[in-house]
């Protein structure tokens, strides 16, 4: 690596998720990361509440039906 940007030599590093330099999926500002703001929504009723920090959605029950959240 000569400049310490994670490209490296032809053939490593590079793809998705791999070495320093890719950009992996999931958690912690992958492009599936949900972040702090929007919204739980209620599958079965449409009833939205905003989303709680620290509480995924799965985990809170709809009040209206009682029906698991999922986030939007």
């Amino acid at each position: 690596m000569p400049r310490g940007d994670g490209t490296g030599p032809l053939g490593t590093g590079g793809g998705a998720g791999r070495g320093r330099g890719g950009r992996g999926l999931g958690r912690r500002g992958g492009p599936l990361a949900a972040g702090p703001g929007g919204y739980c929504v209620c599958p079965e009723c449409g009833h939205k509440e905003p989303h709680q920090i620290g509480l995924p959605c799965v985990q809170q029950k709809c009040p209206k039906c009682g029906a698991a959240m999922a986030r939007e």
